[in-house]
């Protein structure tokens, strides 16, 4: 089991929750990310604990391989590691924008498209969130709708309460807004293509830059889905919630302890505390604590683990 020290990121939207979420001792001002498990160049996450303590998850996974990534993954991503993990405070609405799907990012030279999802912890009252087009729309119009600032309309716009989940599928027009507090799940990638940000300005004072003809290539015009996403929710037993070509994720409620089996499956899994507080302990012995936001990540040589406590987490895998 494999814990890393999270990377924290500033944002001109940050806010406050994340660092009292976790119970860290910092004063960073306005933290809009956390990024809980990464192989993004420049932002590897380092093991915080245990054997390979000090170690980046890149030299980990090169170390590993298939036993860490599962035999499958590791020939599909070979030594990159396929996922990338979130917290997400919006003390202010963030852009307007999209990520492209794995073909258009191969045609735009940038590797992998961006699938995504999100948990929302507690947020505010009034937190709310744009996530697809509630009606159809032409490249044109949307082109125009970005330029003169009521993109909004033409957008689906949910409010927000703990527990809700949202799928984001590549070359959807999305946005977090004002309020959020999220845990999001998304294939390893950093791509993110601005349509419309408020007229906002960065601390020099500029427009921040928008990508009116990269979002313009990735844009699915035609999908009109309701992804915000209904379960049920249940004790002591794992809730599915997104299933995908790039990650499953579940919901996991306990407060009785629970054996899972991972015997048959060929993949790493990750466990993100999202209430709670509960110990991991896997098939050779290793514990670790998993208290809301902390991030543990099983290697696929794992046949099982038991949690205890009154815990609740998600639960993802590819």
């Amino acid at each position: 089991m494999l814990k890393f020290k999270p990377i924290l990121k500033s944002t001109i939207w940050g806010g406050d929750k994340i660092i009292k979420f976790k119970h860290m001792d910092s004063h960073q001002p306005l933290v809009g990310e956390s990024w809980e498990i990464s192989c993004i160049p420049g932002f590897e996450s380092i093991v915080s604990e245990g054997e390979h303590m000090g170690q980046s998850l890149n030299e980990v996974v090169a170390e590993m391989g298939p036993r860490l990534l599962g035999a499958d993954n590791h020939q599909r991503f070979g030594n990159e590691f396929p996922l990338l993990v979130k917290f997400i405070d919006a003390s202010d609405d963030l852009s307007i924008q999209v990520h492209p799907d794995e073909a258009t990012a191969l045609r735009q030279g940038k590797g992998h498209g961006k699938t995504e999802m999100w948990y929302a912890l507690p947020s505010s009252p009034d937190a709310h969130l744009y996530n697809g087009l509630r009606q159809a729309i032409t490249p044109e119009r949307c082109k125009s709708m970005a330029s003169d600032g009521t993109i909004c309309e033409a957008l689906a716009h949910y409010d927000v309460s703990e527990g809700d989940v949202f799928f984001i599928p590549a070359g959807t027009i999305h946005s977090i807004g004002k309020g959020c507090f999220v845990v999001e799940i998304q294939q390893t990638s950093d791509i993110t293509y601005r349509l419309y940000d408020f007229m906002r300005r960065d601390k020099d004072g500029n427009l921040r830059e928008l990508h009116l003809q990269e979002a313009g290539e990735s844009i699915h015009y035609h999908s009109i889905t309701d992804n915000h996403i209904p379960y049920t929710r249940k004790k002591n037993e794992g809730v599915e919630l997104v299933r995908c070509p790039w990650f499953t994720t579940s919901v996991y409620d306990l407060d009785e302890p629970m054996v899972i089996d991972y015997s048959d499956l060929d993949s790493f899994v990750i466990l993100i505390g999202v209430k709670g507080s509960g110990v991991v302990v896997d098939d050779k012995g290793h514990s670790m604590s998993l208290c809301a936001g902390e991030t543990i990540l099983l290697p696929a040589c794992t046949n099982e683990i038991k949690v205890e406590g009154e815990v609740r987490f998600l639960e993802t895998y590819v």
